[in-house]
């Protein structure tokens, strides 16, 4: 069984005014065949947690570790994180200009293995995972994300999603701007790829219209960089009916 552990992590960013504390003692341990949901009020920490686990350079940990199956992943440069295991889908996906989306995966691929897939069959894998999400197959030519509509991107990040097959994937709000059936595709993606035994998912997102079609097996509640509440599905569903003024207002409360 694999596991990414985090413990007591810290993490600050640059100002203008200087240093600011964003993460503030995360513990959190995600397990294969897991699936956990980390929601919370804007501003709470959950990007600034997925993009420090991924590496992500503006982010500075201060205190605490990121560990996957005991390797600590904070002394690990970014690629090096993902050949460990790990896939990070963004909120806002970037476009590659000049670089196609076959190309890229392809590459993406072979930086994983340590071997290029052979071509004949993996234009085939790249059509069939495209053509899951919804995207027919003249994307793979396309430019990365260019031109693609908001749907399009995050579609494109689960077919990624399909082809890398990472140990552990952490969806950054791969729900915004979804319409139902955008979201339907992509949540099957999404279990598809936990539907593996020896797989774990940290979903991040603000609502909970995702976890109808994607089961958490854990809900965490973050408020002001830490976790604030821990539970089951019915966590997610009492947010649903009140929101998260009572987390705010018991951390404020104990500040």
């Amino acid at each position: 069984m694999s596991e990414l552990r985090i413990s007591g992590l810290h993490v600050e960013v640059d100002t203008e005014s200087g240093p600011k504390a964003i993460l503030k003692g995360v513990d959190l341990t995600i397990r294969s065949g897991e699936v956990h949901a980390i929601m919370g009020p804007n501003g709470s920490g959950k990007s600034t947690l997925a993009y420090s686990i991924a590496g992500h350079p503006k982010y500075r940990i201060t205190e605490g570790s990121v560990t996957l199956d005991g390797v600590e992943l904070t002394e690990l440069t970014v690629d090096e994180r993902a050949r460990a295991g790990l896939f990070l889908a963004m909120q806002y996906p970037i476009e590659v200009p000049g670089v196609s989306v076959a190309n890229f995966l392809r590459t993406a691929k072979t930086a994983l293995t340590g071997e290029a897939p052979k071509v004949r069959t993996w234009v085939k894998d790249v059509n069939v995972a495209l053509e899951r999400v919804g995207l027919d197959g003249s994307f793979a030519g396309r430019s990365l994300n260019e031109g693609f509509s908001g749907g399009e991107k995050k579609r494109n990040e689960i077919a990624q999603l399909e082809l890398l097959n990472p140990k552990f994937a952490i969806l950054d709000e791969t729900d915004s701007g979804l319409d139902i059936d955008a979201l339907r595709i992509v949540s099957e993606g999404v279990n598809r790829y936990t539907a593996q035994a020896d797989r774990g998912l940290l979903l991040i997102t603000h609502y909970t219209r995702i976890l109808n079609y994607i089961k958490p097996d854990f809900v965490h509640v973050f408020v002001d960089g830490r976790v604030a509440e821990e539970g089951g599905p019915e966590l997610a569903d009492s947010l649903e009916i009140e929101g998260y003024d009572r987390f705010v207002k018991a951390v404020k409360a104990d500040a």
